[in-house]
């Protein structure tokens, strides 16, 4: 029996397969340290486009092509998924300003995932 109930739909579906079956480090997207650490290099690579508080009002923001996303929006926190937000910082969004940072070690960008969700958590 399938239902098509809001909030149970794999959104993780879209993402290229590689991404869509990486393992989830939950216990990283929970830990104080992964989001302390996650919080110094969203200061470092991303608070100038998506400002200090995640709000998407940084100082570069005037003059992009799409505004930046507000990572504090509850609305959005519950539409994406910890893999969606790995794979945005991994490989960037075509089509938009925001780049991709492979530059980034994997567990830096696990630990940027757990800080970026956190800002939309109730």
């Amino acid at each position: 029996m399938s239902l098509a109930l809001p909030g149970c739909a794999d959104v993780d579906r879209d993402l290229p397969r590689p991404y869509r079956n990486v393992d989830v480090p939950d216990a990283r997207l929970a830990s104080d340290a992964a989001r302390v650490r996650g919080r110094a290099l969203f200061i470092q690579y991303c608070a100038l486009c998506h400002g200090v508080n995640g709000d998407g009002q940084g100082m570069r923001r005037e003059g992009l092509s799409e505004m930046p996303r507000d990572f504090t929006n509850r609305t959005w926190r519950q539409s994406t998924s910890p893999r969606h937000v790995f794979f945005d910082i991994r490989e960037g969004l075509r089509g938009t300003p925001m780049p991709g940072w492979k530059s980034l070690t994997i567990d830096d960008a696990w630990n940027l995932t757990a800080y970026v969700l956190s800002l939309g958590e109730e």
